[in-house]
């Protein structure tokens, strides 16, 4: 289900996959984070690292109300302070999505899916 915008002009359908396309993008812009990861653990606890394309597959956008809460899975870089990289991604991902599309953010909960040494 697509969020709605009225303007002047008239009315702006956001879908929920150009929503996660965004904030998946915005996400793997962070200091510290790989990449993204599916939902699910592949096998043996192992994650899959996505491409650009399905950045959608590890972003579950859900809307309550008049706001969005985020669930984004991604792969770590191995040595960094978790809790302070993680919080910068949230904020980031917060300010991009409200700034750019004008729509509360309630929530962007973050899962660490794997951590990944540096190549």
């Amino acid at each position: 289900m697509p969020i709605n915008k009225s303007t002047e002009f008239g009315t702006v359908a956001i879908s929920l996959d150009a929503i996660a396309s965004l904030a998946g993008g915005t996400v793997t812009e962070s200091y510290g984070i790989v990449g993204m990861s599916s939902q699910k653990l592949v096998k043996d606890g192992w994650a899959e690292l996505l491409k650009k394309d399905n950045y959608s597959k590890g972003v579950i956008v859900r809307q309550e109300g008049n706001s969005i809460v985020l669930d984004i899975y991604v792969i770590a870089l191995q040595g960094i302070k978790l809790s302070e990289v993680m919080i910068g991604a949230q904020q980031r991902v917060k300010y991009t999505l409200e700034k750019t599309l004008e729509i509360k953010v309630d929530a962007v909960n973050i899962y660490v899916q794997g951590v990944q040494a540096v190549k």
